[in-house]
């Protein structure tokens, strides 16, 4: 990887304004979106969607501590059914759809890439440090485009003014050219009316993957976006699509069926396949005899 590759990586800048009313994370994850696409084989509606989704995730779990991470939930009646997208503080972000090649009439100048999911439910959940259970907040999707719908959650219950963007382009041959997103948040000393006064001026703006289409840092796009409001960077970090699944995970996980369901499997290997990641294992009939012989031990 030479000079320039490292410096256009995927990565999350954070910043506040200097007269301390503002915070703004701006994230690119064109190579994380492409990854999502090629792992799950998805439509370009599900990678717009879910590319959103997972750039949402990405800003949202940049507030939190190390291992702790963010669950977004979004389920409804349309044809791509739900999505789950994950991401956690060190940059480790994953997700799936539930109809991966879930398309729609683009002949139709009413669609809308909100009617992949339709009415119905969003679902946060946080996993904090020193918490027993994850908090959990549910609204209704306003839009089911997942940018009007996040930004909702969090004036709905966050009770945060927040400023939000999430894009992902696409070519005429529907490959991902660039995408990622950013989030600017009021603080509690922020004049009422500054927060819309932002809103307003990045409607303004050209798509965020286009700046990084024109090979801005997101140094650039973060400073530009703020002018003429100064701002102060506070950290930086790269972000992949990662999974931490594995064969001891999926191992432990079958240890955990009871006996008759493990008997089932006796003399045959099992494929197992990663929800979030598309990752396969193969457990061979030798460490499933293994797992049958665990469990009827438990039982005696």
């Amino acid at each position: 990887m030479n000079k320039k590759e490292f410096e256009f990586k995927d990565r999350l800048i954070k910043g506040i304004s200097k007269d301390g009313h503002f915070k703004i994370s701006v994230v690119k994850t064109s190579d994380l979106v492409k990854e999502a696409k090629e792992r799950h084989n998805l439509s370009l509606l599900n990678t717009v969607i879910l590319g959103r989704a997972l750039t949402a995730t990405m800003l949202m779990a940049s507030e939190l501590k190390g291992e702790e991470r963010i669950r977004l939930r979004m389920e409804g009646n349309g044809p791509i059914g739900f999505l789950v997208a994950e991401a956690n503080s060190l940059g480790e972000v994953r997700g799936y759809v539930g109809n991966p090649s879930a398309e729609l009439d683009y002949s139709d100048s009413s669609t809308t890439f909100g009617q992949g999911l339709g009415l119905g439910l969003l679902t946060f959940s946080k996993t904090l440090y020193n918490e027993a259970e994850p908090r959990t907040s549910t609204i209704q999707l306003i839009n089911g485009d997942v940018t009007s719908d996040i930004a909702h959650y969090l004036t709905q219950s966050e009770q945060v003014d927040s400023a939000l963007i999430l894009d992902v382009g696409m070519d005429e041959n529907g490959e991902v050219t660039e995408a990622g997103g950013l989030l600017i948040q009021k603080l509690p000393d922020a004049p009422d009316g500054q927060i819309d006064m932002l809103q307003e001026r990045l409607s303004s703006f050209p798509a965020v993957h286009k700046f990084f289409e024109d090979d801005q840092y997101i140094d650039d796009v973060m400073h530009k976006v703020m002018s003429p409001i100064k701002v102060k960077e506070l950290s930086r970090q790269l972000v992949d699509f990662f999974c931490r699944c594995s064969k001891d995970r999926f191992l432990n996980a079958l240890s955990m069926l009871n006996y008759d369901d493990l008997k089932e499997m006796k003399g045959e290997s099992q494929e197992i396949v990663c929800q979030y990641c598309n990752n396969k294992e193969e457990i061979s009939k030798e460490e499933i005899a293994e797992l049958i012989s665990s469990a009827k031990a438990k039982m005696n």
